[in-house]
Parts: structure tokens; sequence; C-alpha cells
């Protein structure tokens, strides 16, 4: 546990430079840890650093600790970041308020160090069983990529981001040329050889830490790419194509023989505004795979 503790980084956000260094005394030994003297520069702070716990004073100038509490809660990027709020002695109305708000602990001025150690570490502890869980619920068993509910997660929050930054993302939708012939010929098992070996290559295409490689279903596969062109698109999803194909995958039954696969591609591209259905950028990508396997497979389509 100390490595991961070690490796979690906590921003704590006060006016009092007093308390900032104490804090930053207290729990630095165990945590990388990021400061901010208002609630304007922890809500930036936050989108930067992308810290695993928060230590929010509330009685601040300008935007108080409840006020950067309630935006942190309304944005989906940062609602899940948990916030242990800092209030006075004796401060019941604090804590009551802090908590109908989303906050999930409080410490209270003075600080007693055990007691900050402690709460910190629970809930640093409690970090860490939910991403262990969500890593379970989220990674395709088969060939330990993201999966369509991983997918669905992360594209909802490139698709806003977007939206608001107003740059473009795509996507493309890969599906494996006549799957179900290939599964009756060889077998399942060797089918399960093959999706393994292909994921491996969608994977290495997805580069960046905003891009995604994930299984969709079944022999379908997607891969997402924030801040990317449609021209920057059709570069990467032919290099896939063309590595798909060259693959030489042996197979089990004979070490000695080998087969290939082909993929078809439909790519969507597009600048969101604000409003816009994620769901028919999807769909338009699925369309455009439709197409390209109706005209022969082993091909990329998209709008021209």
């Amino acid at each position: 546990m100390e490595e991961i503790n070690q490796k979690s980084k906590i921003l704590i956000v006060d006016d009092e430079k007093s308390n900032l260094m104490l804090l930053n005394r207290i729990l630095s030994a165990e945590y990388a840890i990021f400061t901010a003297k208002s609630g304007e520069e922890a809500l930036k702070r936050v989108k930067k650093d992308e810290p695993d716990l928060i230590l929010m004073d509330v009685i601040m100038p300008g935007m108080s600790g409840f006020d950067a509490l309630t935006k942190l809660k309304e944005d989906d990027e940062t609602a899940h970041i948990p916030v242990i709020i800092i209030t006075g002695l004796n401060s019941e109305g604090d804590e009551e308020k802090g908590f109908s708000l989303g906050a999930v602990d409080y410490v209270v001025k003075p600080f007693n160090h055990a007691i900050v150690r402690a709460r910190v570490k629970i809930h640093m502890q409690i970090v860490q069983q939910i991403r262990t869980i969500e890593k379970l619920g989220l990674v395709d068993s088969l060939t330990n990529m993201p999966n369509r509910r991983s997918f669905d997660s992360h594209f909802a929050l490139e698709w806003k981001r977007a939206a608001r930054e107003k740059k473009p993302i795509s996507f493309l939708m890969l599906d494996v040329d006549h799957f179900k012939n290939y599964n009756d010929t060889y077998g399942h098992p060797q089918g399960d050889v093959l999706l393994k070996t292909i994921a491996k290559i969608f994977m290495q295409a997805a580069r960046r830490p905003t891009d995604l490689a994930a299984r969709i279903g079944g022999e379908e596969f997607g891969v997402l790419l924030p801040e990317t062109a449609l021209k920057s698109a059709l570069v990467i999803a032919e290099k896939i194509r063309s590595q798909v194909e060259a693959e030489r995958i042996p197979l089990l039954s004979d070490g000695n023989q080998i087969t290939s696969v082909t993929i078809s591609i439909g790519v969507a591209s597009c600048t969101p505004l604000a409003g816009d259905p994620p769901e028919a950028f999807i769909a338009k990508a699925d369309k455009f795979l439709y197409v390209a396997k109706n005209s022969g497979r082993n091909q990329i389509h998209f709008e021209k």
C-alpha cells in the first residue's frame, strides 16, 4: 500500500500559507502534494494535476470552498474526486453543508497530525479499491483492452471536451472480415488467438493518453482519437489496416502453419457543437463500416 500512496496525489486548497505548509509537512512523506490558494485556482489545478484527493478549506476570499466543491461535483471530469473539507473547530454547520454538497469527510483546525493522516489514508484506500473494481469491470478479459463500458465512459468525456474546446474528434469502427468463417474453419480457440493478436495492433495505434482502443463487442473494435482531424485519422486507419493485413498468425493445430486476416474500417470525424448527439457520431462510423464491408472488405470508408 505504501508504494501506491507514494504515487497518489493530493491537492490542498487554503488561502492561509501556514495551513498549506503544515498540511504539506504532515502528508508529503507519503503523497505528492499540490497546493492552491483559492477556489478559482483549485479548479484550474484539478484539470492540470488530476489529484486523487482534495483537501479544501471552506472559508476563502472570492470563490469559497463550498462553491468550488459544487463546481467540481457538477463536472463529469472531476465529480469522482473525493473532497475532504477543512473547517474550523466545532463548525458543525460547515461539516453538514460540506457533506450535503458531496464532501466525503472533514478535518478540523488546528490540525491533529495523526487524525489528518488517518482520514487521508482511509480515503486513499477507498480510491484504490474503487479503481480496482472499475478496472475489473472495464477491461475485456480476452484481449485485456478496454471494453464497451469503458469506451462509453471515456467517449462521453472526450465528446464534451471536444465541444467545449472546439477541437476535432475522430472515431474508427473496425470489424474483422469473415470472422464467422474463420471460427468455423479453425475453431473458436484459434479465433481467440486472432482477436488477441490484432487487439495489440489497435492498442499500439492509440498512443496518446487521451486515445482509446476498445473491444466494442464480438469481432468489433473501436479506436477513439480526440483532437484528431479526418486527414490524420485516415493515416492511422490505413496504418492499422495494412498492419493487420501483413500480420501472420500461427495456427494452434500446427505451429508451422500460419493464417492471415483483414479488417474493414469506418471512420467518422467532426468538431462537435454543444448539444450535438454523440450517438449520431458513432452511428455514422458504424454506417461507414457497413459500406466498407459491402464494398469488398479490407478497406476504409469515410465521408468524402
